[in-house]
């Protein structure tokens, strides 16, 4: 018989492109999955054979309001407690869709967030596992991504690292959380001290990307990137044959985030482009003919097709610049950003990062030209590319599900 896998996947299109990639290969092999995620992302999720529930608190909006810009201003150390001005508005009214849309399942695949994978699978009786887009589990190899100063402080010092990020995490949410567990879930507190980790972790990134520490306990498994493909896609005519006039371009977007001055941002990165003599191609931003601007193009389509990208340092997008094979700049606003940067840096794929807040026209030009012109970064890009096309990330974590 086979099971209703429900996978919950609040966030951006980074975080839920990989849960339908991981859905579809469930359903490949039988099972019924259910994918909560906001509503915009219905027909990207029904158009994959999958099953849809809203979720209303919609990424887009949260970042664009005061909030929200104020949240990815911040220091990278302001990231845990600037989340409940952003989140405390909308947590309620999450939590009721996560509990409806979760209904009847027999397997619940939730990120690290609050723990809600755990919360529901008590309150239902089924398991639940946990899915990691970044290294999140304790380990004494290197720091969390969110304090990475803490890898100054030994093994020990990069070990509590985690248990600080978790301990802060959840007092952020706990009032919250609490009261859904007792009031909706029909659960006692969860307690100062949160729900304990015993869930089995898929870790949707590379062992090629984060090498796997050898002190993660055997219930983590690094499967490989959950990559959705661009099977049948089909390029806007005007954006094949911009390609096919000339040289390959440079992309240069920045996913979810939006800088506090986007015409100012895009004003620099053109005049950048310019100056460095490079053919170029925008996410956002104003339109031109020699620069245009695509939007929603698939990543795993265009980015192959380019002479370097030049992204935020998202999850999902360091993942297909490096998949790709050509040589990146990560350009990081917050949160986990500044650690794929560093990854995408260390890896020789591309030159150290370049904050979103530090850019100007001579800095950014003279990093493109770095960035194309150093043969070093293609190598390097092109060598994890090797290793990223040798894995099928959706297939393994598939088996890992399977496990009894």
């Amino acid at each position: 018989m086979s099971r209703l896998v429900v996978i919950v996947a609040p966030g951006s299109r980074g975080d839920v492109q990989p849960c339908v990639a991981l859905g579809r290969g469930l359903a490949a092999e039988g099972d019924r999955v259910r994918v909560l995620a906001a509503p915009g992302f219905r027909a990207l999720v029904e158009s994959h054979g999958l099953s849809f529930a809203p979720l209303s608190a919609d990424p887009a909006t949260i970042l664009g309001s005061a909030a929200g810009q104020a949240w990815t201003a911040g220091r990278r150390r302001a990231f845990l407690s600037g989340m409940r001005a952003v989140l405390r508005p909308v947590l309620d009214r999450l939590l009721a869709d996560v509990h409806a849309g979760a209904a009847g399942a027999d397997l619940v695949l939730a990120p690290s967030l609050g723990f809600l994978g755990a919360h529901l699978g008590a309150h239902l009786g089924v398991p639940d596992v946990e899915l990691h887009y970044q290294p999140s589990v304790p380990t004494r190899a290197f720091a969390h991504p969110l304090l990475p100063g803490a890898g100054r402080l030994g093994p020990w010092g990069r070990q509590l690292s985690f248990t600080a990020v978790d301990a802060v995490a959840w007092q952020v949410l706990r009032p919250e959380i609490d009261r859904w567990r007792v009031e909706t879930l029909g659960l006692p507190p969860a307690g100062p001290r949160g729900p304990r980790r015993r869930s089995a972790v898929l870790c949707g990134f590379s062992d090629a990307v984060v090498p796997r520490p050898p002190d993660w306990p055997a219930r983590v498994h690094v499967t490989g990137y959950w990559f959705l493909g661009a099977a049948g896609y089909r390029a806007d005519p005007r954006l094949r044959d911009f390609l096919a006039a000339g040289p390959p371009p440079v992309y240069v977007g920045f996913g979810s985030m939006r800088p506090a001055d986007a015409e100012a941002t895009f004003a620099v990165v053109r005049t950048a482009l310019r100056r460095a003599g490079l053919r170029g191609i925008l996410g956002a931003g104003p339109d031109t003919d020699d620069l245009p601007t695509v939007g929603d193009v698939p990543h795993e389509w265009l980015f192959p097709r380019m002479a370097a990208v030049v992204h935020h340092g998202g999850a999902g997008t360091t993942a297909a610049g490096l998949r790709a094979g050509v040589p990146s700049l990560v350009c990081p606003v917050f949160s986990d950003q500044p650690y794929w940067g560093e990854r995408v840096s260390r890896l020789s794929a591309g030159p150290k990062p370049l904050p979103l807040a530090q850019f100007d026209v001579d800095t950014l030009t003279a990093r493109l030209r770095e960035l194309t012109e150093n043969p070093l970064f293609r190598r390097g890009a092109q060598y994890v590319a090797a290793r990223l096309r040798g894995e099928d990330g959706v297939a393994r974590a598939c088996s890992v599900l399977r496990e009894p």
